[in-house]
């Protein structure tokens, strides 16, 4: 898997697997040095891609160093939208070459109706995840994708991030976790990103990760989180439908960026505000 460092007071993730760098947090005490760094990181690992979620105000900086806005988060940053720029160091990583078919997948989710069914099928439960849970919500992300860009489906991991700043959900039947989901919550600018949506095969098409998203919203909404956002596969009819029902809008998409599913994949970005 791609590791997790600090350059200063950032925080990056980068590595072959997904064959980039990743700005996940950053000090904007380490700008612009920071940028420096990291290409010359990519360039010594030879990364074709950089991308980075930073606070509208660096986007002129960041498009003065070849940088390209992707997506945008609105009042992510307080009252200052964040901004999802990438700089493409190989041409063919910014070529959609799924452009069309990316594009129906937004146009069918947006003509979908809003959700408005918060009673789960009978005999299904949903709660938060604790430890206990643990070794069965591994299970499930090992079935559920041959890939991912972190190591959902090792018990340490799912622990160590329970105890830091992740609250995992599951829809359970007979006691077991069907579908699952996770809110990795950044306390400093009170928002979320609804992710790590998973459903046993055999439990799909019942709506399990719609209700998933609505009581993750609940909880959020009751710790006082403002905004939520998800990363969600670009082709995936399922998961960008899920989101557009549940009230969240469309922000952008993000080219040839993730590995999941075992392949290399675009991303859409998607946002709703819970609190004003």
């Amino acid at each position: 898997m791609d590791s997790i460092e600090k350059i200063g007071n950032s925080i990056i993730q980068h590595g072959r697997y997904n064959d980039r760098i990743y700005l996940m947090k950053l000090d904007p005490a380490d700008m612009p040095s920071l940028l420096d760094k990291m290409d010359s990181l990519a360039e010594k690992e030879g990364y074709s891609k950089i991308f980075t979620k930073v606070p509208g105000s660096f986007k002129d900086l960041l498009c003065a160093r070849n940088y390209l806005c992707e997506a945008s988060i609105p009042r992510y940053y307080g009252g200052e939208d964040a901004v999802i720029m990438s700089k493409f160091l190989d041409e063919k990583r910014s070529i959609d070459s799924l452009d069309e078919m990316h594009e129906e997948v937004i146009k069918k989710s947006l003509s979908k109706e809003k959700f408005l069914n918060p009673t789960l099928p009978f005999g299904y439960s949903i709660r938060k995840c604790e430890k206990q849970d643990i070794e069965n919500m591994a299970e499930v992300y090992q079935e559920t994708f041959d890939t991912y860009p972190f190591p959902i489906h090792d018990p340490n991991y799912l622990l160590k991030t329970m105890e830091d700043h992740v609250v995992y959900f599951g829809v359970f039947k007979d006691e077991k976790v069907v579908a699952l989901s996770s809110a990795e919550i950044d306390y400093d600018h009170s928002a979320v990103e609804m992710t790590d949506f998973a459903t046993l095969p055999e439990f799909r098409g019942k709506g399990l990760s719609s209700h998933l998203l609505m009581k993750m919203a609940e909880e959020m909404r009751s710790m006082g989180i403002r905004t939520a956002f998800t990363i969600a596969r670009a082709s995936s009819y399922g998961m960008n439908i899920v989101f557009a029902k549940c009230g969240y809008e469309y922000c952008g998409r993000l080219v040839n960026n993730t590995n999941i599913g075992g392949d290399i994949e675009s991303m859409n970005i998607w946002y709703r505000k819970l609190k004003a």
